[in-house]
C-alpha cells in the first residue's frame, strides 16, 4: 500500500515517556506508527492495539535486529516518511567512578543504536528522496557541565556531531535533518527504569552526589516541560518546509542554551589573540 496522505512514521523507545507520547498523538492524528520497544508486550500495554500500529520488539543495538523492523515497517505501510530517534536512557556517575563496561554500555544505546537505525533506515529514504530524520539528543548534548553526567553528556554531544554531518549529507537527496535538545520534561528519564547509576561511587565527589540527590529528588517529578507539549511542536515541525536542524526544547533548555553561547563568545574574544597566534 502507499500513502500519500498520512505519514508513517518510524518511532524508537517507544513504550514510555517522549516515545509512547509520540505514537499516541500520530496515530489520534491519522498516521501509521511503526513503534519499537525491548518488550513487545510493554509496548502494546502502555500503546494499546490499534490498526495504524505496528509493534516491534527491536534491539537496537543489534543491525539485524533494526534492518529487520524496517523492513516490516515498508512491508506493512509500504513506505517510510519519518524517523524519530527516541530510545536512549541517562547514566549517572563521574567520569573516573563509571567503569569501561558502564559507559561504553551507554554508548552502544544512546549512539551506536541511532545509528544503526540510520543506516538502514537510509535506502529507503534515499531511494524515494523523501523524508525526515528526527534525533533526540538533550540539552546535555550541547551543555556538558552536570556533575556526574559527563559520559551521558558524550553520548548526546556525539548524536549531535554526526547529526550536524548527516544534515548536510542528505541536502542532496531532499531528506531533512532535525537535532532536538530537550530540557527537562516531565517523563519518567529521571526514574530508575531510565536513569542508571555507577556502581562504584566514590563519595569524594561531592558535587556529584549532590547533583544525583538533585535530578532524584527534586527535579524528578516537577520538571517545568510537558510532554504532550514538546511532542506537539516536533510534529508540527515535521510539517515545515524549512524545518530547523537545532530544535531546542523548553524555556529552560533556552535559557541554558544562550547563556552557553554568550559564555563562550565572550571567551573566544578574551582569547582571540592566542587563537589567531598560532598562524603561519
Amino acid at each position: 500500500m502507499e500513502n500519500k496522505e498520512k505519514k508513517v512514521w518510524f518511532i524508537t523507545g517507544a513504550s514510555k515517556g517522549l516515545g509512547l507520547e509520540f505514537v499516541k498523538q500520530l496515530l489520534a492524528k491519522g498516521n501509521y506508527v511503526a513503534a519499537t520497544s525491548r518488550s513487545k508486550d510493554q509496548l502494546l500495554a502502555a500503546a494499546g492495539e490499534h490498526e495504524n500500529l505496528l509493534p516491534l520488539e527491536v534491539d537496537l543495538t543489534s543491525e539485524n535486529s533494526v534492518e529487520k523492523a524496517l523492513k516490516a515497517t515498508v512491508e506493512k505501510f509500504g513506505q517510510l516518511d519519518n524517523v524519530v530517534n527516541n530510545a536512549g536512557y541517562g547514566l549517572l556517575g563521574t567520569v573516573e567512578e563509571l567503569t569501561d563496561k558502564e559507559a561504553r554500555q551507554n554508548f552502544e544505546v544512546n549512539v551506536f543504536g541511532t545509528l544503526n537505525v540510520i543506516r538502514k533506515a537510509l535506502p529507503y529514504l534515499r531511494e524515494q528522496k523523501s523524508g525526515h530524520i528526527f534525533n533526540i539528543s538533550s540539552v546535555g548534548g550541547f551543555i556538558g557541565n552536570f556533575p556526574g553526567f559527563g559520559i551521558y553528556c558524550a553520548t548526546k554531544f556525539a548524536v549531535n556531531g554526526f547529526t550536524e554531518a548527516l544534515s548536510e549529507e542528505m541536502k542532496d537527496f531532499n531528506i531533512n535533518v532535525t537535532l532536538v535538545l530537550p530540557g527537562y520534561f516531565r517523563t519518567n528519564f529521571l526514574n530508575p527504569d531510565s536513569l542508571a547509576a555507577t556502581q562504584n561511587p566514590i563519595e569524594a565527589y561531592t558535587s556529584a552526589r549532590n547533583s544525583q540527590s538533585l535530578h532524584e529528588n527534586t527535579i524528578n517529578g516537577n520538571q517545568p516541560g510537558d510532554p504532550v507539549k514538546g511532542v506537539e511542536q516536533i510534529i508540527k515541525v515535521s510539517e515545515t518546509a524549512n524545518p530547523p536542524l537545532y530544535l531546542f526544547l523548553g524555556s529552560d533548555a533556552y535559557q541554558m542554551a544562550e547563556t552557553k553561547l554568550k559564555n563562550l563568545e565572550q571567551e573566544l574574544k578574551t582569547w582571540e589573540s592566542t587563537t589567531k597566534a598560532t598562524d603561519f
